[in-house]
């Protein structure tokens, strides 16, 4: 089975997704590479941020196997990231 996929839809304009940025890093330090962590721009990729519906950034969108599992809006902290992904790992 594929890891999970953690895509962070972000923009270069965003104050709150300067803030997520370092709770991904911190998860990123917690859980290695047991998820794949992509970071998404929406200006640069509209047509995959009208795919997910996104509407408000930073959105998190968490695919295990192709299929949405978890979808957060706004800043999610490190920890709460951690306690979602680790059954699907």
């Amino acid at each position: 089975m594929a890891k999970p996929v953690l895509m962070d839809f972000y923009a270069v304009w965003c104050g709150p997704c300067k803030l997520q940025t370092p709770e991904l890093e911190k998860l990123k330090e917690m859980i290695g590479d047991a998820v794949e962590i992509k970071k998404i721009d929406v200006d640069q990729n509209m047509d995959l941020a009208r795919k997910y519906g996104i509407q408000v950034v930073p959105t998190l969108v968490i695919e295990k196997d192709g299929e949405v599992k978890e979808r957060l809006e706004g800043v999610t902290p490190a920890e709460t990231l951690k306690k979602i992904l680790e059954p699907l790992q």
